[in-house]
C-alpha cells in the first residue's frame, strides 16, 4: 500500500452538512437520514469523497445536536438505525467515506449519567463529572462562549455541589481522564466503527483533554489521551481517522499532532483561517504568508483541515485588537452579525457582498492551500444566512435544492428552521436545480475546480514554498511532488497586478494554465503574468 492508499485523507475533500437541515424524505420538516441517502448523488456529483456528519443522536437540542442524552442511538426525528445503514452502504458504493462528530466533552444535563449522579454521592456516575462543594473562585473564567454563557460552574440542588461546564449550564463535562469514561469512551468508537464508520472529528479537543484539578484560566492538558486514542482507532480500522476541532497557537500544534504523529490525523487550521479572513477584508496577504510559514510543519502521516466557513462563528480571537476590528468592518460592521465578542455569525456569501470575483478566490484560495479542503453544505450555491435566528443557528439554515416551496427541503408548511429568502439571496436562484442548468454558476464552477484540485495530488502529497512576487497582495504557492510541479496564485487586490517571477529551472520550464489552458513560456529566465483583480491562476510547470 502506498501513500496515497495510507494516507486517503490528504488528497480528500470532506463535505460537512447536518441531516437535520439537509433533506427531508417524509415531509415533517426535520431531515433526515433516507433525505441524505436520496442526495448521496450530489455530493458524489461535486467530488466531494468524505462527509462529516454533525451530532444525530438523541438530544434536547439546546446546542443543535451537541448535547447528547445517549451516544448509542440515533435522534428519532432523523429516522432509525435501517435508514442509518442504508445511508453508510449507500455511501460506501459511491466510495465516500464517512466522518461523525465525536462529542465527549461534555453530556446533556438530561442524559441518564448526569441524573444518576446528581442523585447520590455514591452513584457509579458521581465521578464521571466534575465537582466542587464550594463554590469555585475561577468559576466565570474561560467561558467558551462569552457574552451569552454566565459561568462554567453552576449549583444543582439536587446533588447538593456544583458542577463543571466550559459550554452551557445544561451540558456538564464529562471527567474525561476517569478510568471508567475512558472506557466508555473507547465503547463508543468501537460502537460507532463497528457501524462503518471511517472516522470522527474529535469535538473541542483542547477541553477534552483538560485535567480537572488544573482546570480555570490556565489549565494544563494529557495529551496521551490523543495518542490513547489513535491507537485504540488503529486496531479497530487502520484507515479510521481522527479530525480535532483546537484552535491553538502554532507553538502548540505539535503537542495535538505528536512529534512523531502519533496524535491526532488531522486538524482544523483556526490560526491560517483568521488570517486568511483579514486577507480577504484588507487585501493584504502578508500576514496569511507569516500563518501558512507558522503552521507549516506536520508530520508525514498527519495533515491541516482548511476551511472557510464551519458551522459555528468565524472565530477572529487570535488576530490582535486592531486587525479583529478591520475585518469586523469589512465583514460584520452591525453588532447582530458579531458574537462572542471575537466572530463574526454569517455565511461566506453574505460577508463578500455576493462578490462573485471574491467569493472564487476564495474558494480557488481553499482548494490549493496546502491542506485537505473541508467545504459547507449550501456554500457551493452560495447561500445566504438569516441573522434572525440566535447566535450560530444565522448559518444552520435548511439546504436549498429548488425553487420549489421550502427550497424543495421539506413540503411541510413550516420547516425546522426558516429558508433563506431574500431580495439579495432569493431562493428562486440559489439552489441546486437552477444552478445545475446553468454552466456559469457557483455551483458549476465549484465542480469544475474541485475536481481539478482532485487532479493535482501535489497539493496533498507534496511539498510547498512560497514565491516571492514582490506583492503583499499576492500568495504563491509552489508545490513539488514526484514528478509534478504545480504553483498556485491568489490577488487578494481588487485592482489587478503584474508579476515577475523565476522557478528553479525557469529556462526549462513552460506554465499550463490549468483553468484557462493557456500556456505561458519565460522571457530571460522569468515568467511575466498579469492576474486580475481577485483573480488566480493554477499553473502547471512542464
Amino acid at each position: 500500500m502506498d501513500s496515497t492508499e495510507m494516507f486517503w485523507f490528504k488528497n480528500s475533500i470532506i463535505y460537512t452538512l447536518d441531516v437535520e437541515v439537509f433533506k427531508d424524505s417524509d415531509n415533517d420538516g426535520v431531515g433526515d437520514f433516507k433525505g441524505l441517502l436520496s442526495r448521496l448523488g450530489y455530493i458524489d456529483s461535486l467530488g466531494a469523497d468524505a462527509i462529516w456528519l454533525s451530532p444525530f443522536q438523541p438530544t434536547p437540542n439546546g446546542d443543535d445536536g451537541y448535547d447528547i442524552t445517549n451516544f448509542y442511538e440515533i435522534d428519532k426525528r432523523l429516522g432509525t438505525f435501517d435508514d442509518f445503514q442504508a445511508f453508510m452502504d449507500g455511501a460506501k458504493a459511491r466510495k465516500i467515506k464517512v466522518l461523525m462528530d465525536l462529542v465527549l466533552n461534555h453530556t446533556s444535563i438530561e442524559s441518564n449519567w448526569f441524573q444518576d449522579a446528581r442523585k447520590s454521592p455514591t452513584s457509579p456516575y458521581r465521578k464521571w463529572y466534575v465537582w466542587s462543594k464550594e463554590k469555585p473562585e475561577n468559576f466565570d473564567v474561560g467561558m467558551v462562549f462569552p457574552g451569552v454563557q454566565k459561568s462554567i460552574w453552576d449549583f444543582d440542588s439536587v446533588a447538593g455541589e456544583y458542577y463543571y461546564h466550559r459550554f452551557y449550564d445544561f451540558q456538564p463535562d464529562l471527567n474525561t481522564q476517569n478510568p471508567d469514561v475512558v472506557k466508555e469512551t473507547n465503547k463508543i468508537v468501537k460502537f460507532w466503527i463497528d457501524k462503518g464508520l471511517n472516522g470522527f472529528r474529535l469535538d473541542a479537543v483542547p477541553f477534552y483533554i483538560e485535567k480537572p484539578e488544573t482546570r480555570g484560566d490556565k489549565f494544563e492538558h494529557d495529551f496521551k489521551m490523543l495518542t490513547n486514542m489513535r491507537s485504540y482507532l488503529k486496531g479497530l480500522d487502520p484507515d479510521a481517522i481522527i479530525l480535532g476541532e483546537a484552535n491553538v497557537m502554532p507553538d502548540e500544534n505539535k503537542d495535538f499532532f505528536g512529534e512523531r504523529g502519533e496524535g491526532i490525523h488531522m486538524m482544523f487550521n483556526f490560526f491560517v483561517n483568521q488570517h486568511l479572513f483579514y486577507a480577504l477584508a484588507t487585501g493584504d496577504a502578508a500576514s496569511l504568508k507569516d500563518a501558512l510559514q507558522q503552521t507549516k510543519e506536520v508530520p508525514v502521516n498527519a495533515e491541516w483541515g482548511q476551511f472557510l466557513r464551519n458551522h459555528d462563528e468565524v472565530d477572529l480571537g487570535r488576530l490582535s485588537d486592531k486587525d479583529r476590528k478591520k475585518v469586523y468592518a469589512a465583514f460584520g460592521p452591525e453588532k447582530n452579525m458579531q458574537l462572542y465578542d471575537r466572530g463574526i455569525r454569517r455565511r461566506l456569501a453574505p460577508m463578500l457582498q455576493n462578490n462573485r470575483a471574491q467569493l472564487e478566490l476564495a474558494y480557488s484560495l481553499l482548494l490549493g492551500l496546502p491542506s485537505t479542503p473541508v467545504l459547507r453544505y449550501g456554500d457551493e450555491i452560495g447561500m445566504g444566512d438569516d441573522l434572525r435566528l440566535k447566535e450560530r443557528l444565522s448559518v444552520r439554515t435548511p439546504m436549498q435544492w429548488s425553487p420549489q416551496t421550502n427550497a424543495g427541503f421539506t413540503r411541510k408548511d413550516k420547516p425546522v428552521r426558516p429558508i433563506v429568502n431574500s431580495p439579495t439571496f432569493p431562493v428562486a436562484r440559489i439552489n441546486v436545480k437552477v444552478q445545475e442548468s446553468d454552466s456559469l454558476s457557483m455551483l458549476e464552477w465549484t465542480r469544475r475546480m474541485v475536481k481539478l484540485r482532485k487532479e493535482t495530488p501535489e497539493i496533498g502529497f507534496g511539498s510547498w514554498s512560497i514565491v516571492d512576487m514582490h506583492s503583499d497582495h499576492i500568495l504563491a504557492l509552489y508545490y513539488t511532488w514526484k514528478k509534478k510541479k504545480l504553483l498556485v496564485v491568489h490577488n487578494f487586490n481588487k485592482d489587478p497586478e503584474e508579476i515577475s517571477f523565476a522557478l528553479p529551472g525557469s529556462s526549462q520550464l513552460n506554465l499550463l494554465d490549468l483553468v484557462s489552458n493557456d500556456s505561458i513560456l519565460p522571457a530571460e529566465k522569468k515568467f511575466s503574468i498579469k492576474i486580475n483583480g481577485y483573480g488566480y491562476k493554477w499553473l502547471r510547470a512542464e
